[in-house]
């Protein structure tokens, strides 16, 4: 039984810590600013919802360029996960 005991604390000391992932996306490796594909992709919605989105302000998007590409807050999108951003 002490094997038993030694082998799980082993183990628990050599795991490394588990990196959240949504939709197969590592939220570690996400830029700050995020373009409307990467949310639609991350969200699993069409771009026009994430642009439908920011125009009712359930997902703010920040204007770029002249142009005005949209970009959205890294921090926005995993509230609307609800992750907290850490």
């Amino acid at each position: 039984m002490d094997d038993v005991q030694n082998e799980s604390q082993n183990n628990s000391v050599n795991q490394k810590p588990i990196a959240k992932k949504v939709n197969g996306v590592s939220i570690e490796n996400l830029p700050d600013l995020l373009t409307v594909a990467e949310v639609a992709d991350l969200l699993r919605v069409s771009k026009l919802t994430v642009k439908r989105w920011g125009k009712r302000g359930k997902l703010p998007a920040i204007r770029i360029n002249a142009r005005g590409d949209r970009r959205y807050r890294k921090e926005a999108v995993l509230w609307l996960l609800g992750i907290q951003a850490e």
